[in-house]
């Protein structure tokens, strides 16, 4: 019986959980990437609050101030990086933008858009930067997380 046969990987829920997802069944392939998406936008919608916009830190204030709260920002990165590493080392690197990166970049646009009218001007500009940067990220996470693949599978 080899390494990827069914019966072994069932016995061993570890070697299951981190086999390549090509020599998986589709609708587990599938699953795996779906639940990879929820977890990321599981992650956006509870660490993040809907309203990005900068307001006032006291009624009549000058100073703005961001309702992103520093724990709830690296919350969410340490989510989708270890989300890319995961997606990165088990499934095709084709895989890890629709599955880590959009989910997250999909609600912050969808979040800029409810709320256009104060920084109506700058929200495109600002979405397009942390989708680039947050996408090469997790591109490059995910491509070093293949290299601790043990079959031989690079790029």
């Amino acid at each position: 019986m080899n390494a990827l046969s069914p019966r072994l990987n069932a016995s061993n829920p570890l070697r299951s959980a981190l086999s390549p997802l090509r020599g998986r069944p589709p609708a587990e392939r599938w699953a795996t990437r779906l639940l990879g998406a929820g977890l990321a936008a599981a992650a956006y919608l509870l660490f993040l609050p809907w309203d990005l916009r900068n307001r006032p830190e006291t009624p009549g204030a000058i100073n703005e101030t961001s309702p992103a709260s520093d724990t709830g920002i690296a919350l969410v990165v340490i989510t989708v990086l270890a989300l890319a590493a995961y997606f990165g080392f088990r499934d095709r690197l084709r895989w890890t933008l629709p599955v880590v990166a959009v989910p997250p970049a999909a609600l912050l646009f969808a979040s800029f858009a409810t709320h256009a009218e104060q920084d109506a001007s700058l929200w495109p500009v600002a979405w397009a930067v942390f989708v680039l940067a947050g996408g090469g990220v997790v591109l490059a996470v995910a491509g070093f997380a293949r290299q601790f693949r043990g079959d031989g599978a690079g790029a």
